[in-house]
């Protein structure tokens, strides 16, 4: 048995070839790697040995030649092939371990040179990858360090690969070939280029949508069904996914997650990780229906229940803090579908043992950075239509004290601006046209995806109502702006004395008019959250 040992990246690689070379491999290899593997003792043939072509132009060309790829593709099952092998002085590769140049890496490195990420362009290692996955049958081909026990312990018990694992290397072999061919199109088709600035240090510029976009996503999990049970659904992640992001998390116990359950999780950890404070989120139908703030978990989950907990019954909760016992004894008396935090007490999880149909998530918090990926974050949003896809920027933005515009003669208290902070942050999660009350770190009243402003203003009202809950002396947030001053008139009428709204109407000096009128304040964000 052959293998060529060919690898960018040689995490392992001397470990994997000293167990092949105690198996009777004979072990081939280029540059570096040849030299890592001799330096380390073992008995290796450079591939140029095998050619009987040296290796040229720095490197690039050296297993581009018939012998390696008539060693790789061959049929072994087919006379006429082993016959032109024969006739040529070939042998047989049956193992191939490559990995590629790490032009990903590269790439997303600040200040990368056009002529450096061009020169991490792999050539030979793609074209021999492809050689040996189309002849699976024949060929075991490995592309990651993670795959080489799998290898070993196959060729250990039975001296070969099986059918089934070379068929899976096959299948790797051919993803990590798409996504390397998808990341190279995706930074070329950004490139904007300027002619006059070509040398070896250009930065080019890179458009933030490029001119075709090449998705990759991993597949986790099947799901039982999607949206509506007569429909299929499947939960994928980004490759590298973002820390602290939901498809990080690992789920404790009950049953498996559904397509609504995953959408509705993600809602709320999205919602909950963007406090500071301990907060827990509740959610239903992707609608935040409680959020609150407090000294603990309890205490922000008791506040949190208290704004709607008819809709609360089902729903999702989130906290951004360890559930301990005492929150744990109080949420278990909820009919919860899945409760996520960052992390579970002992106590907390034998509170919660019994109740096996309850899914416990538990997720990291992201580290914090400057990117939105340490943020752990999307930087892109994609929408599907007919035929197309939408692509936009993630709304990331967030809201400071110092970008707030008072536009009324009635100026906010210090309490009041704290409250607007917090009521805009639970803002930005419900679904347009959202209406949201607040007061105290929690909210008093969400009204939620209505056409008319004004009847989400009305149902926060109704809903306040039913829980019992005053919205005297409340703050309120508006995802966009009052077309008209009726959309003020329902939340003063409600009990609200504050009033945040992004401002940009045409009709903006009647809205600050009637808010002078009224005897409220009112606060200009100068951003909208569209949520649809």
């Amino acid at each position: 048995m052959k293998a060529l040992l060919s690898v960018s990246d040689k995490t392992g690689i001397v470990e994997f070839a000293q167990a092949l070379h105690g198996l009777g491999v004979q072990l081939l290899s280029t540059g570096g790697t040849a030299k890592l593997l001799a330096d380390a003792g073992l008995p290796v043939t450079e591939v140029a040995e095998v050619t009987q072509f040296p290796e040229m132009l720095d490197g690039r060309v050296k297993t581009l030649h018939p012998k390696v790829h008539g060693g790789l593709l061959a049929r072994r099952d087919l006379p006429a092939h082993m016959a032109a092998l024969k006739e040529h002085g070939i042998d047989t590769i049956d193992l191939l371990v490559v990995n590629l140049y790490p032009f990903e890496a590269t790439v997303a490195k600040p200040g990368c040179t056009l002529a450096d990420a061009i020169e991490n362009i792999d050539i030979g290692g793609p074209a021999m990858v492809r050689s040996a996955a189309k002849n699976w049958k024949d060929v075991g081909v490995v592309t990651a360090a993670d795959q080489y026990a799998a290898v070993l312990a196959e060729l250990k018990a039975a001296g070969k690969l099986s059918d089934k694992l070379r068929f899976a290397l096959s299948v790797a072999a051919f993803n990590r070939i798409a996504q390397y061919d998808g990341a190279i199109s995706d930074y070329l088709s950004s490139v904007q280029f300027e002619d006059e600035k070509l040398s070896e240090d250009y930065v080019p510029e890179r458009a933030l949508f490029p001119g075709q976009s090449n998705g990759h996503f991993i597949k986790l999990q099947d799901l039982r069904y999607g949206e509506n049970s007569h429909q299929q659904a499947a939960l994928y992640r980004d490759l590298v996914p973002a820390p602290g992001s939901l498809v990080t998390g690992e789920q404790l116990q009950g049953k498996e997650l559904s397509y609504n359950n995953i959408a509705d999780a993600d809602a709320a950890w999205e919602c909950v990780k963007s406090f500071d404070e301990p907060a827990c989120v509740i959610v239903k139908h992707a609608n935040p229906c409680g959020v609150a703030v407090g000294k603990d978990a309890l205490q922000a989950y008791s506040k949190a229940l208290q704004t709607d907990p008819t809709s609360a019954f089902g729903g999702i909760i989130a906290f951004n803090r360890a559930v301990d016992k005492a929150a744990a004894e109080a949420v278990v008396k909820q009919f919860v579908e899945v409760l996520m935090a960052p992390d579970f007490t002992a106590e907390a999880l034998e509170i919660f043992k019994p109740k096996v149909n309850v899914r416990l998530m538990k997720i990291a918090l992201p580290q914090g950075g400057k990117t939105n990926w340490e943020q752990g974050r999307n930087a892109i949003e994609s929408k599907r239509v007919g035929s197309g896809l939408l692509l936009q920027t993630a709304d990331n933005h967030e809201l400071a004290l110092a970008d707030l515009k008072v536009v009324t003669i009635k100026q906010p208290t210090p309490q009041e601006l704290h409250d607007l902070l917090f009521a805009w942050k639970v803002a930005k999660f419900v679904k347009s046209n959202a209406i949201v009350f607040c007061k105290n770190g929690m909210t008093m009243g969400v009204g939620a995806g209505q056409m008319s402003r004004l009847d989400s203003a009305r149902i926060a009202s109704i809903k306040a109502e039913a829980a019992q809950l005053s919205l005297q002396n409340t703050v309120v947030a508006s995802d966009a702006f009052f077309p008209f001053r009726d959309g003020l008139d329902v939340v003063v009428d409600a009990g609200a004395t504050c009033v945040a709204q992004p401002g940009g109407s045409m009709r903006d000096q009647e809205v600050i008019d009637a808010a002078n009128e009224r005897g409220v304040a009112m606060v200009f964000t100068g951003v909208r959250h569209f949520r649809h």
